[in-house]
Protein backbone atom coordinates (compact mmCIF):
# COMPACT_ATOMS: atom_id res chain seq x y z
CA UNK A 1 0.00 0.00 0.00
CA UNK A 2 1.15 3.54 -0.91
CA UNK A 3 0.46 6.72 0.37
CA UNK A 4 -2.21 7.65 -1.57
CA UNK A 5 -4.34 4.02 -0.81
CA UNK A 6 -7.90 4.62 -0.33
CA UNK A 7 -10.90 2.10 0.17
CA UNK A 8 -12.80 1.27 -3.04
CA UNK A 9 -15.89 0.33 -3.81
CA UNK A 10 -15.55 -3.31 -2.98
CA UNK A 11 -14.68 -2.52 0.73
CA UNK A 12 -11.20 -3.77 0.12
CA UNK A 13 -7.83 -1.39 -0.11
CA UNK A 14 -6.76 -0.37 -3.60
CA UNK A 15 -3.55 1.72 -4.56
CA UNK A 16 -3.27 4.85 -6.30
CA UNK A 17 0.27 6.41 -6.63
CA UNK A 18 3.38 5.76 -5.12
CA UNK A 19 4.73 7.21 -2.10
CA UNK A 20 6.10 5.98 1.15
CA UNK A 21 5.63 1.78 1.72
CA UNK A 22 3.24 1.16 4.57
CA UNK A 23 4.13 -2.07 6.53
CA UNK A 24 1.84 -4.22 8.26
CA UNK A 25 2.62 -7.03 10.28
CA UNK A 26 -0.02 -9.89 11.55
CA UNK A 27 0.37 -11.76 14.36
CA UNK A 28 -1.28 -15.07 14.64
CA UNK A 29 -1.10 -17.70 11.50
CA UNK A 30 -4.66 -19.06 11.97
CA UNK A 31 -7.42 -18.72 9.19
CA UNK A 32 -8.44 -15.19 10.52
CA UNK A 33 -4.36 -14.12 10.71
CA UNK A 34 -3.97 -15.81 7.16
CA UNK A 35 -6.84 -14.39 5.60
CA UNK A 36 -6.26 -11.02 6.72
CA UNK A 37 -2.59 -11.04 5.72
CA UNK A 38 -4.08 -12.77 2.14
CA UNK A 39 -6.65 -9.52 2.25
CA UNK A 40 -3.53 -7.27 2.57
CA UNK A 41 -1.40 -8.77 -0.31
CA UNK A 42 -4.19 -8.92 -2.50
CA UNK A 43 -4.29 -4.62 -2.43
CA UNK A 44 -0.57 -4.66 -3.17
CA UNK A 45 0.11 -3.67 1.03
CA UNK A 46 3.34 -5.18 2.35
CA UNK A 47 2.96 -8.00 4.98
CA UNK A 48 4.49 -10.17 7.41
CA UNK A 49 3.01 -12.71 9.40
CA UNK A 50 4.13 -13.99 12.45
CA UNK A 51 2.87 -17.27 14.07
CA UNK A 52 4.32 -18.21 17.48
CA UNK A 53 3.98 -22.05 16.55
CA UNK A 54 5.96 -24.47 14.35
CA UNK A 55 2.80 -24.80 11.98
CA UNK A 56 -0.19 -22.37 10.34
CA UNK A 57 -3.66 -23.27 9.93
CA UNK A 58 -4.83 -23.09 13.68
CA UNK A 59 -8.09 -25.10 13.98
CA UNK A 60 -7.93 -26.51 10.96
CA UNK A 61 -5.65 -29.40 10.58
CA UNK A 62 -5.40 -31.86 7.59
CA UNK A 63 -3.78 -35.39 8.59
CA UNK A 64 -3.64 -39.09 7.55
CA UNK A 65 -5.42 -42.50 9.11
CA UNK A 66 -4.36 -45.45 7.51
CA UNK A 67 -3.74 -44.03 4.45
CA UNK A 68 -7.10 -41.97 4.38
CA UNK A 69 -6.86 -38.55 3.72
CA UNK A 70 -8.80 -36.91 7.03
CA UNK A 71 -9.41 -33.88 8.74
CA UNK A 72 -8.19 -33.50 12.20
CA UNK A 73 -9.76 -29.97 13.00
CA UNK A 74 -12.94 -28.18 11.76
CA UNK A 75 -14.22 -30.43 8.68
CA UNK A 76 -16.72 -28.00 6.57
CA UNK A 77 -17.50 -24.60 5.77
CA UNK A 78 -20.94 -22.94 5.97
CA UNK A 79 -21.67 -21.88 1.90
CA UNK A 80 -24.71 -19.65 3.29
CA UNK A 81 -21.82 -17.18 4.01
CA UNK A 82 -19.87 -16.76 1.10
CA UNK A 83 -16.06 -15.49 2.76
CA UNK A 84 -14.52 -18.76 3.10
CA UNK A 85 -16.30 -20.33 -0.14
CA UNK A 86 -14.50 -16.72 -2.09
CA UNK A 87 -11.24 -17.07 -0.30
CA UNK A 88 -11.68 -21.08 -1.23
CA UNK A 89 -11.68 -19.92 -5.00
CA UNK A 90 -9.52 -16.79 -4.91
CA UNK A 91 -6.41 -19.43 -3.55
CA UNK A 92 -6.97 -22.02 -6.21
CA UNK A 93 -9.31 -24.52 -4.55
CA UNK A 94 -12.59 -23.72 -6.05
CA UNK A 95 -12.65 -26.74 -7.87
CA UNK A 96 -12.28 -28.85 -5.52
CA UNK A 97 -14.95 -27.57 -2.83
CA UNK A 98 -17.18 -31.00 -2.49
CA UNK A 99 -20.77 -30.56 -0.75
CA UNK A 100 -21.38 -33.41 1.38
CA UNK A 101 -22.88 -36.93 0.08
CA UNK A 102 -25.49 -36.41 2.75
CA UNK A 103 -26.80 -34.76 5.39
CA UNK A 104 -29.25 -36.35 7.10
CA UNK A 105 -28.23 -36.74 10.74
CA UNK A 106 -29.53 -38.24 14.05
CA UNK A 107 -30.10 -37.76 17.44
CA UNK A 108 -28.80 -40.47 20.09
CA UNK A 109 -32.07 -39.66 22.26
CA UNK A 110 -32.36 -42.05 25.39
CA UNK A 111 -30.52 -44.99 23.65
CA UNK A 112 -32.62 -44.54 20.29
CA UNK A 113 -30.65 -42.92 17.58
CA UNK A 114 -33.77 -40.54 15.68
CA UNK A 115 -33.74 -38.72 12.62
CA UNK A 116 -32.76 -35.29 12.90
CA UNK A 117 -35.76 -33.27 12.93
CA UNK A 118 -36.71 -30.69 10.50
CA UNK A 119 -38.65 -27.12 10.63
CA UNK A 120 -36.55 -25.63 13.45
CA UNK A 121 -33.82 -22.84 14.02
CA UNK A 122 -30.84 -23.95 15.71
CA UNK A 123 -33.24 -26.87 17.52
CA UNK A 124 -36.06 -23.91 18.04
CA UNK A 125 -39.39 -25.92 16.87
CA UNK A 126 -42.42 -23.30 15.00
CA UNK A 127 -44.63 -26.06 16.46
CA UNK A 128 -44.58 -29.46 18.47
CA UNK A 129 -45.45 -31.87 15.65
CA UNK A 130 -41.74 -31.08 13.57
CA UNK A 131 -40.08 -33.00 16.94
CA UNK A 132 -42.54 -35.26 18.21
CA UNK A 133 -40.29 -38.09 17.35
CA UNK A 134 -37.64 -36.45 19.88
CA UNK A 135 -39.77 -35.18 22.61
CA UNK A 136 -41.91 -37.03 25.20
CA UNK A 137 -45.79 -36.39 25.10
CA UNK A 138 -45.57 -33.99 27.39
CA UNK A 139 -42.46 -31.93 25.58
CA UNK A 140 -44.64 -31.81 23.00
CA UNK A 141 -47.52 -30.32 24.83
CA UNK A 142 -45.19 -27.54 26.53
CA UNK A 143 -44.18 -26.33 22.80
CA UNK A 144 -48.00 -25.51 22.53
CA UNK A 145 -48.34 -23.46 25.68
CA UNK A 146 -45.62 -20.73 24.16
CA UNK A 147 -48.91 -19.30 22.39
CA UNK A 148 -50.54 -18.57 25.25
CA UNK A 149 -47.82 -16.82 27.51
CA UNK A 150 -47.41 -12.93 27.53
CA UNK A 151 -44.49 -11.66 25.87
CA UNK A 152 -40.92 -12.25 27.45
CA UNK A 153 -38.71 -8.92 27.84
CA UNK A 154 -35.63 -9.87 26.08
CA UNK A 155 -33.69 -6.79 26.34
CA UNK A 156 -30.46 -6.41 25.37
CA UNK A 157 -29.42 -9.97 25.30
CA UNK A 158 -30.87 -13.64 26.48
CA UNK A 159 -29.34 -16.70 27.25
CA UNK A 160 -31.01 -19.16 24.62
CA UNK A 161 -31.03 -21.88 26.73
CA UNK A 162 -33.15 -20.07 29.89
CA UNK A 163 -35.46 -18.66 27.08
CA UNK A 164 -36.37 -21.18 25.37
CA UNK A 165 -37.11 -23.06 28.21
CA UNK A 166 -39.21 -20.44 29.57
CA UNK A 167 -41.52 -20.86 26.56
CA UNK A 168 -41.57 -24.32 25.10
CA UNK A 169 -39.85 -26.08 28.37
CA UNK A 170 -36.55 -27.61 29.16
CA UNK A 171 -36.96 -30.89 26.80
CA UNK A 172 -36.40 -28.80 23.75
CA UNK A 173 -33.16 -27.22 25.38
CA UNK A 174 -32.12 -30.39 26.82
CA UNK A 175 -32.91 -32.79 23.54
CA UNK A 176 -32.25 -30.39 20.38
CA UNK A 177 -30.87 -26.86 21.24
CA UNK A 178 -28.24 -28.01 23.20
CA UNK A 179 -26.83 -30.89 21.14
CA UNK A 180 -26.77 -28.35 17.65
CA UNK A 181 -24.87 -25.48 19.79
CA UNK A 182 -23.09 -28.21 22.02
CA UNK A 183 -21.35 -28.88 18.47
CA UNK A 184 -20.84 -25.60 17.36
CA UNK A 185 -19.52 -23.58 20.50
CA UNK A 186 -18.80 -26.76 22.72
CA UNK A 187 -20.57 -24.87 25.58
CA UNK A 188 -23.90 -24.43 27.54
CA UNK A 189 -27.36 -23.60 25.72
CA UNK A 190 -27.93 -21.95 29.02
CA UNK A 191 -25.57 -19.85 28.65
CA UNK A 192 -24.93 -18.95 25.43
CA UNK A 193 -26.13 -15.80 24.35
CA UNK A 194 -28.44 -15.90 21.88
CA UNK A 195 -28.05 -12.73 20.32
CA UNK A 196 -24.84 -13.48 19.46
CA UNK A 197 -25.04 -17.55 18.59
CA UNK A 198 -28.90 -17.40 16.40
CA UNK A 199 -28.85 -13.28 15.86
CA UNK A 200 -31.95 -13.51 13.35
CA UNK A 201 -33.69 -15.77 16.12
CA UNK A 202 -32.73 -13.10 18.90
CA UNK A 203 -34.24 -10.29 16.46
CA UNK A 204 -37.18 -11.77 15.43
CA UNK A 205 -38.27 -12.87 19.25
CA UNK A 206 -37.87 -9.10 20.17
CA UNK A 207 -40.68 -8.20 17.72
CA UNK A 208 -43.08 -10.84 18.02
CA UNK A 209 -44.81 -12.08 20.64
CA UNK A 210 -44.07 -15.29 21.04
CA UNK A 211 -41.15 -17.68 20.10
CA UNK A 212 -43.38 -19.69 17.67
CA UNK A 213 -44.27 -16.92 15.53
CA UNK A 214 -40.67 -15.60 15.71
CA UNK A 215 -39.33 -18.83 14.78
CA UNK A 216 -41.45 -18.93 11.65
CA UNK A 217 -40.58 -15.12 10.86
CA UNK A 218 -37.23 -15.99 9.92
CA UNK A 219 -37.89 -19.33 8.16
CA UNK A 220 -40.39 -17.30 5.73
CA UNK A 221 -37.22 -14.87 5.74
CA UNK A 222 -35.40 -17.51 5.24
CA UNK A 223 -37.20 -19.08 2.39
CA UNK A 224 -37.26 -15.64 0.56
CA UNK A 225 -33.83 -15.58 0.62
CA UNK A 226 -31.44 -17.61 -2.26
CA UNK A 227 -30.48 -20.61 0.06
CA UNK A 228 -27.04 -20.69 -1.12
CA UNK A 229 -25.44 -18.33 -3.38
CA UNK A 230 -22.41 -19.17 -2.98
CA UNK A 231 -23.06 -23.11 -3.60
CA UNK A 232 -25.05 -21.76 -6.58
CA UNK A 233 -21.90 -19.96 -7.81
CA UNK A 234 -19.92 -22.92 -7.45
CA UNK A 235 -22.70 -25.17 -9.12
CA UNK A 236 -22.90 -26.94 -5.84
CA UNK A 237 -26.31 -26.09 -5.31
CA UNK A 238 -28.30 -25.55 -2.30
CA UNK A 239 -25.78 -27.15 0.02
CA UNK A 240 -25.67 -25.67 3.28
CA UNK A 241 -22.23 -26.83 4.06
CA UNK A 242 -19.47 -27.77 1.71
CA UNK A 243 -15.93 -29.32 2.56
CA UNK A 244 -13.08 -29.21 0.19
CA UNK A 245 -11.59 -32.75 -1.11
CA UNK A 246 -8.79 -33.18 0.58
CA UNK A 247 -9.82 -31.48 3.85
CA UNK A 248 -10.29 -27.87 4.79
CA UNK A 249 -7.27 -28.58 6.80
CA UNK A 250 -5.97 -27.91 3.45
CA UNK A 251 -7.39 -24.34 2.90
CA UNK A 252 -4.35 -22.47 5.07
CA UNK A 253 -1.60 -23.57 3.32
CA UNK A 254 -3.30 -22.52 -0.13
CA UNK A 255 -4.06 -19.33 1.49
CA UNK A 256 -0.20 -19.07 2.78
CA UNK A 257 1.20 -19.85 -0.72
CA UNK A 258 -1.09 -17.37 -2.02
CA UNK A 259 0.36 -14.82 0.14
CA UNK A 260 3.62 -15.34 -0.59
CA UNK A 261 3.76 -15.40 -4.19
CA UNK A 262 1.80 -11.81 -4.20
CA UNK A 263 5.32 -10.83 -1.94
CA UNK A 264 4.00 -11.55 1.93
CA UNK A 265 6.44 -12.59 4.21
CA UNK A 266 5.53 -15.68 6.34
CA UNK A 267 7.57 -16.73 9.66
CA UNK A 268 6.58 -19.92 12.24
CA UNK A 269 7.78 -19.96 15.60
CA UNK A 270 8.19 -16.00 15.86
CA UNK A 271 6.37 -15.71 18.65
CA UNK A 272 5.74 -11.82 19.57
CA UNK A 273 6.86 -11.05 22.96
CA UNK A 274 6.53 -7.12 22.81
CA UNK A 275 4.24 -4.94 20.71
CA UNK A 276 4.57 -1.05 21.25
CA UNK A 277 3.97 2.32 19.59
CA UNK A 278 7.08 3.96 19.45
CA UNK A 279 8.03 7.27 17.25
CA UNK A 280 9.40 7.18 13.81
CA UNK A 281 10.74 9.41 11.18
CA UNK A 282 8.27 8.92 7.85
CA UNK A 283 11.52 8.84 5.36
CA UNK A 284 15.32 9.82 5.45
CA UNK A 285 16.74 13.22 5.87
CA UNK A 286 16.05 15.65 9.26
CA UNK A 287 13.44 17.39 7.23
CA UNK A 288 11.30 14.05 7.79
CA UNK A 289 8.16 14.19 9.78
CA UNK A 290 7.93 11.99 12.52
CA UNK A 291 5.09 9.16 12.62
CA UNK A 292 4.14 6.47 15.26
CA UNK A 293 4.65 3.20 14.51
CA UNK A 294 4.63 -0.26 15.83
CA UNK A 295 7.64 -2.00 17.29
CA UNK A 296 6.93 -5.82 17.11
CA UNK A 297 9.40 -7.59 19.02
CA UNK A 298 10.20 -11.63 18.71
CA UNK A 299 13.26 -13.60 20.04
CA UNK A 300 14.99 -13.25 16.84
CA UNK A 301 13.95 -10.22 15.36
CA UNK A 302 12.16 -6.92 16.27
CA UNK A 303 10.27 -5.13 13.11
CA UNK A 304 8.65 -1.87 12.43
CA UNK A 305 5.46 -1.58 11.12
CA UNK A 306 2.76 0.71 10.41
CA UNK A 307 0.04 -1.50 11.44
CA UNK A 308 -0.88 -4.35 13.05
CA UNK A 309 -3.18 -6.77 13.32
CA UNK A 310 -3.53 -9.08 16.55
CA UNK A 311 -5.20 -12.26 15.49
CA UNK A 312 -4.70 -14.63 18.08
CA UNK A 313 -7.31 -15.97 20.75
CA UNK A 314 -8.36 -13.86 23.25
CA UNK A 315 -5.90 -14.56 26.10
CA UNK A 316 -3.14 -14.19 23.77
CA UNK A 317 -4.38 -10.51 22.24
CA UNK A 318 -4.50 -9.77 26.50
CA UNK A 319 -1.03 -10.45 26.89
CA UNK A 320 -0.17 -8.53 23.58
CA UNK A 321 -2.27 -5.65 24.48
CA UNK A 322 -1.77 -4.60 28.13
CA UNK A 323 1.10 -2.22 27.49
CA UNK A 324 -0.96 0.00 24.79
CA UNK A 325 -4.71 -0.82 25.27
CA UNK A 326 -4.83 -2.19 28.97
CA UNK A 327 -8.86 -2.05 28.43
CA UNK A 328 -9.04 -3.83 25.51
CA UNK A 329 -6.61 -6.35 27.67
CA UNK A 330 -8.80 -6.58 30.75
CA UNK A 331 -12.20 -7.76 28.84
CA UNK A 332 -10.20 -9.91 26.35
CA UNK A 333 -8.85 -11.85 29.47
CA UNK A 334 -11.95 -12.46 31.10
CA UNK A 335 -12.93 -14.42 28.02
CA UNK A 336 -13.75 -18.09 28.88
CA UNK A 337 -13.01 -21.15 26.16
CA UNK A 338 -14.03 -24.42 26.05
CA UNK A 339 -11.09 -27.38 25.35
CA UNK A 340 -12.04 -30.63 23.34
CA UNK A 341 -10.53 -33.83 21.27
CA UNK A 342 -11.00 -35.31 18.49
CA UNK A 343 -11.26 -38.93 18.02
CA UNK A 344 -10.70 -40.56 14.83
CA UNK A 345 -10.81 -44.16 13.99
CA UNK A 346 -10.73 -46.22 10.96
CA UNK A 347 -12.25 -49.40 10.51
CA UNK A 348 -12.26 -51.85 7.70
CA UNK A 349 -14.95 -51.10 5.42
CA UNK A 350 -16.32 -54.86 5.49
CA UNK A 351 -16.65 -54.57 9.41
CA UNK A 352 -18.66 -51.47 9.30
CA UNK A 353 -22.63 -52.25 8.11
CA UNK A 354 -25.72 -50.10 8.88
CA UNK A 355 -24.27 -47.13 10.06
CA UNK A 356 -27.14 -44.07 9.37
CA UNK A 357 -26.36 -41.22 7.54
CA UNK A 358 -23.94 -38.50 8.22
CA UNK A 359 -23.62 -39.27 11.82
CA UNK A 360 -25.43 -38.09 15.02
CA UNK A 361 -25.33 -35.73 17.75
CA UNK A 362 -25.39 -36.57 21.60
CA UNK A 363 -27.56 -34.24 24.25
CA UNK A 364 -25.86 -33.57 27.57
CA UNK A 365 -28.67 -34.40 29.04
CA UNK A 366 -28.08 -38.40 29.19
CA UNK A 367 -24.98 -38.49 30.87
CA UNK A 368 -22.94 -40.02 27.54
CA UNK A 369 -19.03 -39.03 27.20
CA UNK A 370 -19.29 -38.17 23.27
CA UNK A 371 -20.92 -34.98 22.18
CA UNK A 372 -20.88 -36.03 18.66
CA UNK A 373 -19.97 -38.41 15.67
CA UNK A 374 -18.73 -38.11 12.09
CA UNK A 375 -19.00 -40.64 9.77
CA UNK A 376 -16.34 -39.33 7.43
CA UNK A 377 -16.65 -42.19 4.72
CA UNK A 378 -20.14 -41.76 4.53
CA UNK A 379 -19.81 -37.26 4.68
CA UNK A 380 -17.02 -36.56 2.26
CA UNK A 381 -17.00 -38.72 -1.10
CA UNK A 382 -12.94 -37.65 -1.43
CA UNK A 383 -12.22 -39.67 1.82
CA UNK A 384 -13.80 -42.94 0.42
CA UNK A 385 -12.59 -42.06 -3.24
CA UNK A 386 -8.83 -42.20 -1.76
CA UNK A 387 -9.25 -45.02 0.80
CA UNK A 388 -12.29 -47.26 -0.68
CA UNK A 389 -11.14 -50.21 2.15
CA UNK A 390 -11.54 -47.84 4.99
CA UNK A 391 -14.37 -46.67 6.54
CA UNK A 392 -13.72 -43.53 8.73
CA UNK A 393 -15.53 -42.14 11.41
CA UNK A 394 -14.90 -39.65 14.16
CA UNK A 395 -16.09 -38.80 17.26
CA UNK A 396 -15.78 -35.26 19.60
CA UNK A 397 -15.64 -35.10 23.31
CA UNK A 398 -15.83 -32.05 25.23
CA UNK A 399 -17.90 -29.52 26.83
CA UNK A 400 -17.21 -25.83 28.55
CA UNK A 401 -16.59 -27.36 32.55
CA UNK A 402 -15.33 -30.88 31.15
CA UNK A 403 -11.47 -30.18 31.12
CA UNK A 404 -11.46 -33.77 32.49
CA UNK A 405 -12.74 -35.16 29.68
CA UNK A 406 -10.29 -33.68 27.46
CA UNK A 407 -7.06 -34.96 29.55
CA UNK A 408 -8.14 -38.85 29.78
CA UNK A 409 -5.10 -40.40 27.61
CA UNK A 410 -5.69 -41.68 24.07
CA UNK A 411 -6.47 -45.25 24.65
CA UNK A 412 -9.25 -43.91 26.90
CA UNK A 413 -10.89 -41.65 25.02
CA UNK A 414 -10.73 -44.24 22.15
CA UNK A 415 -12.13 -47.07 24.13
CA UNK A 416 -14.98 -45.12 25.48
CA UNK A 417 -15.68 -43.89 22.02
CA UNK A 418 -16.02 -46.90 20.71
CA UNK A 419 -18.18 -47.81 23.66
CA UNK A 420 -20.56 -44.86 23.30
CA UNK A 421 -20.46 -45.70 19.20
CA UNK A 422 -21.45 -49.25 20.30
CA UNK A 423 -24.77 -48.43 22.60
CA UNK A 424 -25.47 -45.79 19.79
CA UNK A 425 -25.25 -47.79 16.63
CA UNK A 426 -24.59 -51.42 17.75
CA UNK A 427 -20.85 -50.97 16.27
CA UNK A 428 -19.07 -53.90 17.31
CA UNK A 429 -15.59 -53.67 15.11
CA UNK A 430 -12.33 -53.14 16.72
CA UNK A 431 -10.42 -49.72 14.40
CA UNK A 432 -7.50 -50.97 12.78
CA UNK A 433 -6.21 -47.39 13.25
CA UNK A 434 -6.78 -44.29 15.59
CA UNK A 435 -5.63 -40.67 16.23
CA UNK A 436 -6.66 -38.56 19.17
CA UNK A 437 -6.42 -34.69 18.21
CA UNK A 438 -6.95 -32.19 21.31
CA UNK A 439 -7.31 -28.50 20.94
CA UNK A 440 -7.25 -27.13 24.39
CA UNK A 441 -8.84 -23.97 24.99
CA UNK A 442 -9.87 -24.53 21.09
CA UNK A 443 -13.36 -22.50 21.40
CA UNK A 444 -14.17 -18.89 22.69
CA UNK A 445 -17.69 -19.08 24.78
CA UNK A 446 -20.40 -16.64 23.72
CA UNK A 447 -22.23 -16.07 26.83
CA UNK A 448 -24.73 -13.29 27.86
CA UNK A 449 -23.53 -9.76 27.18
CA UNK A 450 -20.74 -11.44 24.81
CA UNK A 451 -21.24 -9.33 21.94
CA UNK A 452 -21.03 -6.11 24.54
CA UNK A 453 -17.68 -7.19 24.97
CA UNK A 454 -16.69 -7.66 21.50
CA UNK A 455 -17.99 -3.59 21.16
CA UNK A 456 -16.38 -2.08 23.99
CA UNK A 457 -13.02 -4.29 22.96
CA UNK A 458 -13.19 -2.95 19.78
CA UNK A 459 -13.55 0.63 20.87
CA UNK A 460 -10.89 0.75 23.22
CA UNK A 461 -8.58 -0.92 19.96
CA UNK A 462 -10.11 1.65 17.60
CA UNK A 463 -8.73 5.12 19.81
CA UNK A 464 -4.87 3.65 18.89
CA UNK A 465 -3.91 4.08 15.84
CA UNK A 466 -2.75 1.45 13.76
CA UNK A 467 -4.27 -1.35 15.31
CA UNK A 468 -7.11 -3.83 14.84
CA UNK A 469 -8.49 -7.58 16.04
CA UNK A 470 -9.60 -10.41 14.14
CA UNK A 471 -10.53 -14.40 15.01
CA UNK A 472 -13.09 -16.83 16.31
CA UNK A 473 -13.81 -14.35 19.96
CA UNK A 474 -15.32 -11.78 17.37
CA UNK A 475 -17.72 -12.26 15.05
CA UNK A 476 -18.56 -16.27 15.25
CA UNK A 477 -15.97 -19.18 15.64
CA UNK A 478 -17.34 -20.54 12.34
CA UNK A 479 -14.71 -20.07 9.41
CA UNK A 480 -17.02 -17.82 7.55
CA UNK A 481 -16.87 -15.65 10.46
CA UNK A 482 -13.36 -15.34 11.01
CA UNK A 483 -12.74 -14.75 7.21
CA UNK A 484 -15.37 -12.11 7.43
CA UNK A 485 -13.78 -10.58 10.67
CA UNK A 486 -10.03 -10.46 8.88
CA UNK A 487 -11.46 -9.35 5.84
CA UNK A 488 -13.53 -5.90 8.40
CA UNK A 489 -9.54 -5.69 10.10
CA UNK A 490 -7.37 -5.57 6.84
CA UNK A 491 -10.07 -2.84 5.41
CA UNK A 492 -10.25 -0.71 7.94
CA UNK A 493 -6.27 -0.47 9.18
CA UNK A 494 -5.72 -0.15 5.01
CA UNK A 495 -7.69 3.07 5.38
CA UNK A 496 -6.61 4.21 8.31
CA UNK A 497 -3.03 3.86 7.75
CA UNK A 498 -2.99 5.50 4.22
CA UNK A 499 -4.91 8.43 5.90
CA UNK A 500 -2.54 9.03 8.53
CA UNK A 501 0.85 9.15 5.63
CA UNK A 502 -1.00 11.27 3.60
CA UNK A 503 -1.99 13.42 6.75
CA UNK A 504 1.95 13.29 7.98
CA UNK A 505 3.00 14.34 4.85
CA UNK A 506 0.95 17.17 4.14
CA UNK A 507 1.88 18.05 7.71
CA UNK A 508 5.21 18.50 6.48
CA UNK A 509 4.50 19.90 3.29
CA UNK A 510 1.54 22.04 3.33
CA UNK A 511 1.43 22.37 -0.27
CA UNK A 512 1.54 18.40 -0.78
CA UNK A 513 -1.65 17.37 -2.33
CA UNK A 514 -2.39 20.43 -4.39
CA UNK A 515 -1.75 21.93 -7.59
CA UNK A 516 0.99 24.21 -8.13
Amino acid sequence: MNADTTTGASGQASRRTPAAPAHVVVVGGGIAGLATAHRLTSAGVRVTLLEGGGRLGGKLLAGEIAGAPVDLGAESLLARRPEAVALAGAVGLGDRLQAPATTTASVWSRGTLIPMPKGHVMGVPADGGAVGGLLSDQGVRRIGQDRELPPTEIGDDIAIGAYVADRMGHEVVDRLVEPLLGGVYAGDAYRISMRAAVPKLFEAARVHPTLTAAVRAVQQAGAATPADAAGAATGLGGSAFMGIEGGIGTLPGAVADAIRAAGGEILTDAPVTGLRRVASPDGPGAAAATRTRWQVVTPGRTLLADGVVVATPAWSAAELLAEEVPAASAELGAVEYASMALVTLAFRRSDIQGLPGSGFLVPPVDGHTIKASTFSSQKWRWVTDAAPGLFVLRTSVGRYGEEEQVHRDDADLVEVSLKDLGAATGLTARPVATTVTRWIDGLPQYPVGHLARVARVRAAVAAVPGLRLAGAVYDGVGIPACVASAHRAADEIAKEIADEIIATSKTADPGAGHCP
